[in-house]
């Protein structure tokens, strides 16, 4: 039913309703009951048809209305989404690349080579990051992965039909418990922390567990791998995005590692 059917509906059926009775009252209950009585019956079956009919059709009005706001909002998404990734590629994208041209340039006049390779290594992090951020932005997510809680299960699926890597996955947290900025910064994080896993912990298992408390919530990755030395400083920068964005929002991160074990662990406690 379309929205001009219902809005004539809601305008019609009263109408109609009130001359049918009328019509009835008048050529065949005319001699059994008296005009008072004719009145108040008008009132109450005007009443009783316009609660009935104009409530079903107000709530499909009502459905039509909420689904076309849902289409313009994933719309407006789907643009950000292209406008970023446009964004990404003619700017950033395209600095790397010229970068990465001109780091390679100086490869043969560089004599600390381990500086060298460690500056073409986080190079090469950058860019693989750039175009993987790009091309996640360019692709239409289906209608079930619009929601974030979906989409972050569908990058666990990629990231274990990608690298032969088994995420146990724990995570109540909805949609509801976190706001915009939340999401984009939790969803940061754990993406950096399970690419911190398939590059350098050696392990192809890990344990992503997210609840809530009482005071807020907790999120936390967990693998078997290589561990590292926290007294020692890693060659990676992925350790020091997610304590940027942990701190950006005042949440408490914890990384503990050793070998056979690595452990982060990000928890937001409400403020009374």
């Amino acid at each position: 039913m379309t929205y001009r059917q219902i809005k004539w509906l809601i305008l019609l059926i009263p109408t109609i309703s009130v001359g049918l009775w009328e019509y009835v009252r008048h050529t065949v209950l005319l001699p059994y009951i008296s005009m008072n009585v004719g009145n108040w019956l008008s009132a109450i079956i005007v009443f009783l048809v316009t609660l009935y009919f104009l409530n079903i059709l107000f709530g499909r009005l009502e459905r039509m209305v909420q689904e076309l706001q849902k289409e313009r909002a994933e719309k407006a998404v789907l643009e950000e989404r292209e406008k970023i990734a446009k964004e990404l590629h003619d700017g950033i994208a395209q600095s790397l690349f010229f970068l990465s041209v001109q780091v390679n340039k100086l490869g043969n006049e560089v004599t600390d080579t381990e500086k060298y390779n460690k500056l073409k290594k986080t190079l090469q992090h950058i860019h693989e990051d750039t175009r993987s951020a790009i091309q996640n932005l360019r692709s239409v997510p289906a209608e079930s992965d619009i929601t974030w809680t979906r989409s972050l299960n569908a990058f666990f699926d990629e990231m274990e039909s990608q690298h032969d890597l088994t995420i146990h996955r724990d995570w109540q947290l909805t949609d509801e418990d976190l706001t915009s900025k939340e999401k984009v910064e939790l969803f940061a994080c754990v993406r950096e922390a399970i690419v911190n896993v398939i590059k350098h912990a050696g392990t192809y298992e890990v344990w992503v567990e997210a609840k809530p408390m009482t005071t807020g919530w907790t999120c936390t990755v967990l693998d078997n791998g290589s561990g590292f030395d926290q007294n020692q400083n890693t060659d990676g920068y992925g350790l020091k995005i997610i304590q940027d964005r942990a701190s950006s929002l005042d949440w408490k991160l914890t990384i503990e590692s050793q070998s056979g074990k690595t452990f982060i662990s990000i928890q937001k406690e409400e403020t009374a």
